[in-house]
């Protein structure tokens, strides 16, 4: 079985107040993509990062900076995520060549750099048997669905999840599936799957693969960075 990685990075930076966007912001001394990266490589994945053109000269920049050395194929990204994933998959395509059948492709948030090893390897197992293998963990906080009229209605949390990446499936199949047009029901890979026709195959997440989205998340990760014992 290949192993393929796409990583998804094309964030601004914009909620952190910062010129910098948030996936080249230090993490515990390291830009947060370089500790993404390296997770995916560890697996012994062949990784292609997704960046917008306008941040490819600024990531070489830092690999010189860090000494950064983990190979990747950098492809640029599209006008959404749906588009940059596409981008991805044309490369993961181009690197399996006539050898797709059998091999498996993740599918990854840059700014998710907690994702733990086991979850990692697990997804691309069972990925392989199942085609495909989405992480999720179980919702902590009460939840209400907001009606068309603006009332709202409690919904039992035993009967949600919150949806994490890696998200990893068959490289054929996803292939097939990214085959389509942008639909505003596509929030997600596994969404594109479904539509497609595909049952998707939930794994057991963990919580400490949050995505860096707010200011206050970086100190976070820095301190479940010095408490681990699996990241």
């Amino acid at each position: 079985m290949k192993r393929y990685a796409i990583i998804v990075a094309g964030g601004a930076g914009t909620r952190f107040g910062s010129a910098m966007p948030k996936q080249f912001l230090l993490l515990a001394g390291l830009p947060v993509l370089m500790h993404t990266v390296r997770k995916f490589a560890r697996c012994e994945a062949q990784v292609v990062l997704v960046l917008p053109a306008t941040q490819m000269e600024l990531w070489q920049e830092l690999c010189a900076k860090h000494h950064f050395e983990v190979e990747c194929t950098v492809t640029s990204g599209g006008s959404s995520r749906f588009e940059s994933v596409k981008n991805g998959l044309r490369v993961v395509a181009s690197l399996a060549g006539n050898d797709t059948a059998g091999s498996v492709v993740a599918v990854h948030d840059g700014v998710r750099p907690l994702v733990s090893q086991q979850v990692i390897d697990r997804a691309y197992c069972d990925a392989a048997s199942y085609g495909s293998a989405v992480p999720v963990v179980a919702v902590t906080d009460s939840i209400r669905h907001i009606e068309p009229d603006g009332t709202s209605r409690a919904m039992r949390r035993d009967e949600l999840v919150a949806v994490q990446t890696p998200q990893t499936f068959a490289l054929d199949a996803l292939l097939s599936a990214y085959d389509a047009e942008l639909s505003p029901m596509f929030t997600d890979d596994a969404s594109v799957m479904e539509a497609a026709g595909h049952t998707v195959h939930l794994i057991e997440g963990n919580h400490d693969n949050i995505k860096i989205t707010h200011p206050g998340d970086i100190a976070i990760a820095e301190n479940i960075l010095k408490n681990a014992t699996t990241c």
